[in-house]
């Protein structure tokens, strides 16, 4: 299936590439064959990724995350960041949570997120140090915050990392079937 048609197809789905972002960007690191060759796998990932050219840091669609769990490097930052980005993937804006703050003590053990939703309920977790990997189940508790009656998140397989989308069972149920089952509601271990 040419590249189009799938950006076409996802695109009715919800899932347009950003302004800004072109297929001359999707093609730069993989052939076009390497997307038309296996529909809808390939081109779901790269959704989830950000551009492999000048300028750099442009995801090519914000409502897709490549999500890598072994993402936890600083004393500072690291949680707000994934905060931010889902709440991007979940259509609200980086700031959706605010004030968001945390904090990782890689010496002690001892880390936590906190961040004030949007009816002023006051989220703090106590978060798990596990080297430079971050806590799922705290994610977890992110995305059921951001989660609405009609919209989930949903998971497909990546190895170590995994791609995530923000659908309803209506729209999961599509894309799930275009790309051959491989997705699923995200619930953390």
């Amino acid at each position: 299936m040419h590249l189009e048609k799938q950006l076409e197809t996802l695109a009715a789905l919800g899932l347009r590439l950003n302004d800004g972002v072109s297929i001359d960007d999707l093609v730069v690191s993989m052939g076009r064959e390497a997307y038309e060759e296996r529909p809808f796998d390939l081109i779901l990932f790269s959704l989830g990724v950000e551009v492999e050219r000048e300028p750099w840091g442009r995801p090519f669609c914000s409502r897709v995350w490549n999500f890598d769990p072994e993402c936890i490097h600083h004393e500072s930052g690291d949680y707000t960041r994934i905060v931010a980005r889902l709440s991007q993937v979940a259509g609200q804006s980086p700031g959706y949570f605010s004030p968001l703050a945390d904090a990782v003590n890689f010496d002690t053990g001892q880390a936590w997120l906190r961040y004030t939703l949007p009816n002023a309920t006051v989220r703090e977790w106590d978060v798990e140090v596990n080297d430079d990997w971050a806590d799922l189940m705290v994610v977890s508790y992110v995305m059921s915050d951001l989660e609405t009656p009609t919209q989930h998140f949903y998971v497909k397989n990546n190895g170590q990392a995994m791609v995530l989308f923000f659908l309803t069972g209506e729209v999961a149920a599509e894309l799930n079937r275009l790309s051959g089952h491989q997705l699923s509601r995200f619930f953390a271990t």
